[in-house]
């Protein structure tokens, strides 16, 4: 059984920042919402207002306030909400819903992952499988990697245990206001706590606590 409270979803995601929140109703940990992904963007895309958002294509929603590149590729299921940006040759493959104010940039993959109200994924990122929560920020070139290398299952690793998702397929889960810095790697299963730093250049690996400074793989420190 999973103990770890720093896991939870009420602890690392604020739902009240996301157009998501019933997606995790129910649900424990962040990764949980993977599962039937596509149906729930496929029913909120069809409860949307009609006057505040346009139905472009086959299970595709943006907003009117919304501003998409001409050159961007959007393919369903997928949600733009309101006054977000998609910008020039930006890739999103499906499974994906962009929030509020959040920037998806140029030369950004998006796929199967929800991003919450006011994230940046500015500049040539990779965002797989993941969940970024309210006003997270990923640096130029920072991804997310989302399946092992010998393609068995993610584990999470936390101080106390490691942690089964049963996911072949997990990325990262940013809390909020968490900030990466530039050309650094979430390795599979990354978790960073709220109001946390990723120095740039980093490989991150399994959990890191809110609050902190990731410097590197064995200076982890307290913004306190």
């Amino acid at each position: 059984m999973i103990m770890n409270e720093e896991l939870k979803i009420n602890t690392l995601l604020d739902l009240e920042h996301t157009i998501t929140a019933d997606f995790f109703e129910g649900l424990e940990y962040p990764w949980e919402v993977f599962k039937g992904l596509s149906e729930k963007i496929i029913k909120l895309g069809k409860s949307l207002p009609k006057d505040r958002y346009d139905n472009i294509g086959d299970n595709i929603w943006v907003a009117k306030s919304a501003k998409v590149a001409a050159t961007a590729c959007l393919n369903g299921p997928l949600i733009i909400d309101e006054d977000a940006e998609i910008r020039h040759c930006a890739f999103i493959r499906g499974e994906a819903v962009v929030g509020k104010g959040s920037i998806v940039g140029n030369s950004t993959e998006l796929k199967s992952s929800i991003l919450f109200d006011n994230v940046q994924t500015p500049h040539y990122n990779y965002v797989g499988n993941s969940v970024l929560s309210y006003k997270s920020h990923m640096g130029a070139g920072s991804i997310t990697s989302n399946l092992k290398s010998d393609k068995s299952l993610v584990t999470i690793k936390t101080k106390e245990e490691k942690v089964e998702t049963n996911l072949k397929k997990l990325g990262a889960i940013l809390g909020s206001n968490v900030e990466v810095g530039c050309n650094s790697v979430l390795n599979p299963g990354t978790i960073v706590g709220k109001d946390s730093n990723i120095y740039p250049l980093s490989m991150v690996r399994g959990y890191v606590p809110a609050g902190s400074i990731y410097k590197n793989a064995g200076e982890v420190v307290s913004k306190m």
